[in-house]
C-alpha cells in the first residue's frame, strides 16, 4: 500500500469531510486516520488525513489531478500532499550555542527524527567538530554587518546545492533578513525564551532572576520578517523558585529550549502543522 498525507484549509461549510473522504473512497483510497479544526471566528476549516492506496505508479498522480479538479477548486481549498516515505532535507544554523544542536543530532542519530541532515552552516568555526562527529558537512560563513548581504547569498546558494526543505536555527544568533526569510515562507524554525517582551537584552535570564520569576519557557515558531512574532509552533515551560541561582535558570532554560524545539521539529516533519493568519494550527 502507498500511504499519503493530505493537509487542507478552506472555507468552513457543511459536509467537508464527507465529500473528501468519499472521494478518497472512490478513487480507490482508503482512509486510516483524520483530525480536523474548525475556527468559528475565522469560518475556516482545517484537516489532516492520512490515506492508502493500492501501490500503482500513476495513482497518486491521477488522485492529485482530480482532487483538484472535483474538490479542491469548488470548495476553494488550499492544499498539500505529502509521501510521509519521503524523508525532508533539514540543514540547520548555529552559532556558538551548543545544546540544541547536540539534542537534534541526538535524536537524529537514534532514529526518532524522520529527515536528512546535508548540511550545518555557522558563522562560527566552533561547531565544526560536532559535526564532523556526527559525519555532516559543515559550512563556516562568516557574519558581519558589513559582509551580512553576501554572507546571505552564501547561505541561500549552500541550502540550494544541498537540496534544503527547511531550516532549524538552533540558537543561530544572527536576525535574517527579509529576503531570505522571504525565500523560505514557513520553512524557518526558530527558538528562543518566553521572557520577551518584558526581558529583552543579552542576558535575560539575569533580568528575570533579579524579578524573582516563577516559570521559565521557551518558544518555537515559524520566522517571519517580524523579528520573534512569527507563527508559534510549540510552547512550554517549567517552575523555577527563589531556591535557584541565575546558573539553574540559565541550565533550566536551556533544556526546555532543546525540548521545545525538538517537538516543533517533530511536528514540522511529520506534517502536521497548518499556518494561516501568522497563527498555527498543530494537529496531533
Amino acid at each position: 500500500m502507498k500511504k499519503i498525507i493530505l493537509l487542507i484549509h478552506c472555507p468552513d461549510q457543511q459536509g467537508i469531510i464527507a465529500k473528501v473522504t468519499n472521494f478518497i473512497a472512490k478513487n480507490h483510497g482508503n482512509t486510516i486516520y483524520l483530525e480536523q479544526h474548525v475556527d468559528t471566528d475565522e469560518s475556516a476549516f482545517f484537516m489532516r488525513l492520512e490515506c492508502e492506496f493500492e501501490k500503482n505508479a500513476n495513482a497518486i498522480a491521477i488522485f492529485k489531478t482530480r482532487f483538484a479538479n472535483e474538490i479542491a477548486t469548488d470548495l476553494q481549498m488550499e492544499w498539500q500532499l505529502f509521501d510521509p516515505a519521503v524523508k525532508p532535507r533539514m540543514g540547520i544554523f548555529v552559532s556558538k550555542y551548543a545544546h540544541c544542536l547536540y539534542d537534534i543530532l541526538g535524536r537524529y542519530a537514534a532514529g526518532e527524527l524522520g529527515v536528512e541532515i546535508p548540511v550545518i552552516i555557522s558563522n562560527h568555526p566552533d561547531m565544526e567538530t560536532v559535526a564532523k562527529n556526527f559525519n555532516i558537512p559543515f559550512k563556516y560563513i562568516p557574519v558581519t554587518k558589513a559582509t551580512k548581504a553576501a554572507a546571505e547569498a552564501e547561505q541561500i546558494k549552500t541550502l540550494t546545492n544541498y537540496g534544503i526543505e527547511f531550516v532549524v536555527l538552533a540558537r543561530y544568533m544572527q536576525i535574517l533578513s527579509a529576503d531570505f526569510v522571504d525565500q523560505f515562507t514557513h520553512r524557518v524554525i526558530n527558538i528562543h525564551h518566553s521572557f520577551l517582551p518584558a526581558f529583552p537584552g543579552a542576558k535575560p535570564y539575569h533580568s528575570a532572576h533579579q524579578r524573582g520569576v516563577k516559570i521559565i519557557g521557551a518558544t518555537s515558531h515559524y520566522v517571519t520578517s517580524d523579528l520573534d512574532e512569527g507563527p508559534i509552533i510549540e510552547q512550554e515551560v517549567v517552575n523555577v523558585s527563589h531556591t535557584h541561582s541565575i546558573q539553574d535558570f540559565i541550565a533550566k532554560g536551556r533544556d526546555v529550549e532543546k525540548i521545545v524545539l525538538s517537538r516543533a521539529i517533530k511536528h514540522h516533519i511529520d506534517r502536521k502543522v497548518l499556518v494561516y493568519n501568522n497563527k498555527t494550527v498543530v494537529f496531533d
